[in-house]
């Protein structure tokens, strides 16, 4: 691989992960607002934000030539659908103060990293590779005997992004291109939820106080950059290095979520994160032998 092209990733990896693990302190400020609505406005805002970016960068023709492709925008559909989801949870957890199961959803996701190379990709696993997954398992055990359900919420944030970032991947298209199609495809359910509101007698787009609007715009610049930035490092990096990347993400908001909200940590959720960050050791020590392997 290319060192220049791998440095320019890792920046790329850098910056995404960096402004989502800052995503709790932004949205925080957004919890009197439902989760959909601000939904609704990260992907109209991003939409317009992007196509501003492909005006100004003359690659209209890109986004054009992806709408002779059936197959590449199917999946852009299926990644629209994953992400959208995944924005929804986070935004109730943050809401609903569940930022530490979101850390711990978003710890796991290297892990599913790993599954879906072995499932999808047939890659194979190593000694430490299978002892990371099954660290992981035995730490969704451990919340699933400590809280008595499932913990729904790290497992659909882990599992939809890991996808997310899968179907990313494998579509050969550049990442402002295919952000725009990610948020125009979301763009119809937001429509059809906003005129379900309305005949209820909610606006969702307007009737926000000056705040509240200034930082419903933000958000759709704060969903498109980082998003941005991730396709690109996707694409420049192999699954693994995004994989270790990720630490940054949950790391920073399982600090904000202790220290700055001042959420619960029971010692049966500490365990967990115990098991996981063990399986992120060994992951990261099999991921670490394979770059240093000569090719």
């Amino acid at each position: 691989m290319n060192a220049k092209r791998q440095l320019s990733g890792i920046g790329y990896g850098l910056f995404a992960y960096g402004v989502w693990g800052f995503f709790p302190l932004f949205f925080r400020q957004l919890s009197h607002v439902s989760p959909m609505d601000v939904l609704s406005n990260r992907a109209v805002w991003a939409c317009l934000l992007v196509g501003l970016l492909l005006t100004l960068r003359r690659q209209w023709r890109n986004v054009a030539a992806v709408f002779g492709r059936l197959r590449q925008l199917a999946m852009l559909a299926v990644a629209a659908l994953l992400i959208g989801s995944n924005w929804l949870v986070f935004l109730w957890a943050v809401a609903s103060q569940q930022v530490v199961a979101s850390s711990l959803g978003y710890f796991l996701t290297p892990l599913v990293n790993i599954l879906l190379g072995l499932v999808v990709l047939k890659e194979r696993l190593n000694r430490l590779e299978w002892a990371s997954v099954a660290l992981a398992v035995a730490a969704m055990l451990n919340e699933i005997v400590a809280s008595g359900s499932l913990p729904w919420v790290s497992m659909v944030l882990a599992g939809t992004f890991g996808t997310y970032g899968l179907v990313r991947k494998q579509l050969p298209v550049d990442a402002v291109s295919g952000l725009w199609l990610e948020t125009l495809a979301m763009l119809p359910v937001c429509a059809l939820y906003a005129w379900w509101q309305a005949r209820n007698g909610h606006s969702v787009f307007t009737g926000h106080d000056l705040a509240t609007s200034g930082l419903l715009v933000c958000a759709g610049a704060l969903t498109a950059l980082p998003l941005m930035a991730f396709a690109a490092a996707t694409q420049r990096l192999d699954l693994a290095s995004v994989g270790m990347l990720m630490y940054i993400n949950p790391t920073l908001q399982f600090v904000t979520a202790v220290w700055l909200f001042g959420e619960a940590m029971p010692s049966a959720r500490l365990g967990s994160f115990g098991l996981i960050w063990l399986g992120l050791l060994l992951y990261s020590g099999s991921a670490w032998s394979k770059y240093r392997r000569p090719s």
